[in-house]
């Protein structure tokens, strides 16, 4: 069985989980991705094709007439390579929808067609236009492009909600992050049985690997048992300027308290100048990127608490397989299957700096207790949520789409 992914670029992190499906025995991966430059992928974000054991093929992205990116070749690709299943992602799922010429091709092919999806930043079918204008749309600079009340707003998001609509239900399968998608895809008409939770996962097996390599070492700083820590991209929806101004207040109470800001990004700059201003730039510390996860795991050893204060996600499976309680809000929506309040962390109001200040009170105040609420990080990332449980979710969509198609021939 062949499965084709469009993505919007090659991360380090994505690129483990496609090796462990290309893997599989009568399983092939091929990748097409951006040759420069993808429009779909975050500001910042680490790509690689270091390690790879996939084909993937690098095709020019040009502009459709609906405004989003598609891929050049991208017919002549698929009959060269013939794959039994694609694999897409918005916004390419839209050429799908806008070219019916494509979507004939394909299932002419008999090729089958997957949604990958969070879903996040979905509205219900109902609640769209309410969603959009509420601010649902804002990127990861946190700006929106129109008025709620315009004209042009509500013909773009109603010609959006329908889009959405045709897409989810001309795919053969959604493979999704979280149970909300039964929810939302729902709304849009979506049979139950055509949705997979696949959850959300590095490879786990490399990261305790290389945790295990480490354990006892710490050469990236000195011993704190006070110290809190942030990893992602330094982009604006990051919220780490409101965790620099938490901080700053925590130090009051605990004056021997540090913050590792791990990550670079456009925001960089301005968030060592907001530690300079308050007086904390010795107890904040910026490493700049770190990616190999030999060194990366020695930050979260040498860390009492993992900090996320805005969007994220994989960064909360990393530092729990590093034993780490959680503070998070709002992450991508992965944090409601990882993070339990009291358990292994605390989930606080999104965009409420003084209910981020009490949770990491709490947690600075008992070091002991924190440090076994991290213990209980790890027990939920052995037990329920790891590269083996992603891969077999994975595997069942597949097979969906195997049992269809032989059944349709029959």
């Amino acid at each position: 069985m062949k499965i084709l992914f469009t993505f919007g670029g090659l991360p380090h992190y994505y690129n483990l989980v496609l090796n462990r499906l290309n893997r599989i025995e009568g399983q092939e991966i091929v990748v097409i991705a951006p040759k420069s430059g993808g429009k779909t992928v975050g500001s910042g974000v680490h790509q690689t094709l270091d390690g790879i054991e996939f084909k993937v093929h690098f095709l020019e992205e040009y502009k459709t007439l609906w405004g989003k990116p598609f891929f050049k070749n991208f017919i002549e690709t698929i009959e060269a390579e013939r794959p039994d299943v694609i694999v897409t992602i918005w916004p390419y799922i839209l050429a799908f929808v806008y070219n019916p010429m494509l979507l004939w091709k394909i299932r002419s092919m008999g090729i089958k067609l997957i949604l990958k999806e969070i879903p996040f930043n979905i509205p219900k079918f109902k609640e769209a236009l309410d969603f959009y204008a509420n601010g649902g749309v804002a990127s990861e600079t946190m700006q929106t492009n129109l008025k709620p009340d315009s004209l042009a707003f509500k013909l773009k998001y109603t010609l959006l909600k329908y889009s959405y609509k045709r897409a989810f239900n001309l795919v053969d399968a959604h493979v999704d992050y979280t149970e909300e998608a039964y929810e939302v895809f729902g709304s849009y008409g979506v049979p139950k049985e055509k949705i997979f939770v696949i959850y959300n996962s590095p490879d786990t097996d490399l990261i305790l690997a290389d945790k295990a390599k480490i354990e006892g070492v710490n050469t990236v700083l000195p011993e704190n048992p006070l110290r809190l820590l942030h990893v992602g991209r330094l982009v604006k929806w990051k919220r780490v300027d409101m965790l620099i101004e938490v901080f700053s207040k925590l130090l009051v109470q605990f004056p021997t308290a540090e913050l590792v800001i791990v990550g670079t990004g456009p925001e960089e700059q301005n968030l060592k100048e907001q530690a300079i201003a308050l007086g904390i730039e010795k107890q904040v510390i910026f490493t700049g990127g770190v990616y190999k996860m030999t060194e990366l795991g020695q930050y979260f050893n040498a860390s009492l608490v993992y900090v996320l204060a805005g969007m994220g996600g994989l960064s909360i499976n990393d530092a729990m397989c590093f034993d780490k309680p959680i503070v998070c809000a709002v992450a991508d929506g992965t944090e409601k299957k990882l993070v339990r309040d009291g358990y292994n962390g605390f989930i606080f109001e999104d965009g409420n700096a003084d209910d981020l200040f009490k949770k990491l009170a709490v947690l600075l105040s008992d070091p002991a207790k924190t440090r076994q609420m991290g213990l209980n990080s790890g027990q939920i990332i052995r037990d329920e949520v790891n590269i083996h449980v992603v891969i077999k979710n994975y595997q069942r969509a597949f097979e969906s789409c195997r049992s269809s198609a032989v059944s349709n021939q029959g």
